[in-house]
């Protein structure tokens, strides 16, 4: 049996979640009762938020030592990589700092506000675009605008606001928490900086292939007083090629990105060899159904979408959870609002 949670909700349902610092919401605050029943496995209303009744065993989970190299890898090889010089990796510290493989001799660069850990770096003549839907978010523009506008927008697509979904996201989190996280497609760190202030894991490192993304994290970690620095390693990675070394993390998010992947499976696999047994990926995406569902030609027209703009558009639930089943992910399980989805799976213990 499945606990299934049914209501209409709205995004003004939840304007204490909203970012403190936004504007007044617009919309009049109101609620809708919930119903709660139990209803047989696989039936499904909607909107749901569909919750799992069986408890989770916690994992034992070894604290790392905050600003360490604990983890990192070679995107090439996966081999671990060697610290050189004798700065921390922790936030404002990485500028000079040097990596190297030991497998294949290759020696990785941190500046100012992050290291340098995908395949090309330090490439002098090869340059390499990603899909339209990854080089936009490279662009100083969307990355400067992210935090300070665009981001609050999706609350008319059904994402509760960031606040709430940190919540939510904690709630999966629990069997784990006091261990070393990943927040995969950081962005502007808007979750980094929750995780690291939360005090609830022993090491947080945000991850992003977007340099201004990773630069506007940096200047957001610097005006925030009482910041736990030493807790947070800004790192510039592929989410197709992980610079981690396999079964090395506790936990993985990925808030609202999974739709930006160029190829999500490829990522999942990623995240699946990375994270440690028993460890947890978390995400948020949306989904185009109900009414959407009645489009003529929808899969063709998503696949030329796809083609385009090197994203993707989820369809239903059960796409995600095949997603993660057939990257080696178990106990997928989900809460839905309107568009948007908060996604949970494990890596089987």
């Amino acid at each position: 049996m499945k606990t299934v949670i049914t209501g209409n909700f709205r995004p003004a349902f939840f304007p204490s979640q909203l970012n403190r610092n936004s504007s007044p919401c617009l919309f009049r605050p109101f609620t809708t009762p919930l119903f709660r029943r139990n209803l047989p496995a696989g039936v499904r209303a909607f909107p749901t938020a569909s919750v799992e009744n069986k408890p989770t065993e916690p994992i034992l989970v070894e604290k790392e030592e905050s600003g360490g190299d604990a983890g990192l890898a070679c995107p090439i090889c996966y081999d671990p990589l060697t610290r050189i010089s004798d700065s921390p990796l922790y936030v404002g510290s990485t500028a000079g700092s040097n990596l190297q493989c030991n497998t294949c001799k290759k020696t990785y660069f941190g500046n100012e506000t992050h290291l340098d850990l995908v395949a090309s770096s330090g490439s002098k003549q090869y340059d390499e675009s990603m899909p339209l839907a990854t080089e936009m978010f490279r662009t100083p523009v969307v990355s400067f605008l992210y935090e300070r506008g665009w981001r609050q927008n999706f609350i008319f697509g059904g994402f509760p606001g960031p606040e709430k979904e940190f919540d939510m996201a904690q709630n999966y989190l629990k069997p784990v928490l006091g261990g070393n996280i990943i927040d995969a497609s950081c962005g502007s760190g808007m979750f980094s900086r929750l995780f690291a202030k939360s005090g609830l894991f022993s090491q947080v490192i945000a991850l992003d292939y977007s340099e201004n993304m990773l630069r506007q994290c940096y200047e957001f970690i610097e005006k925030e007083e009482s910041f736990p620095i030493e807790k947070v390693t800004l790192v510039r990675a592929d989410i197709s090629r992980l610079p981690l070394k396999s079964s090395s993390v506790d936990a993985v998010h990925a808030g609202a990105a999974l739709h930006c992947w160029p190829s999500p499976s490829t990522a999942v696999a990623e995240i699946s060899r990375v994270l440690r047994p028993g460890g947890i990926f978390v995400a948020t995406t949306y989904i185009l159904d109900g009414p959407f569902a009645f489009v003529p030609f929808l899969r063709t027209f998503r696949q030329n979408i796809m083609g385009i703009a090197g994203g993707h558009i989820f369809l239903s639930e059960r796409e995600l959870e095949d997603l993660c089943r057939t990257c080696g992910l178990v106990g997928f399980t989900y809460m839905r609002n309107r568009r948007f989805v908060m996604i949970s799976a494990r890596k089987r213990s």
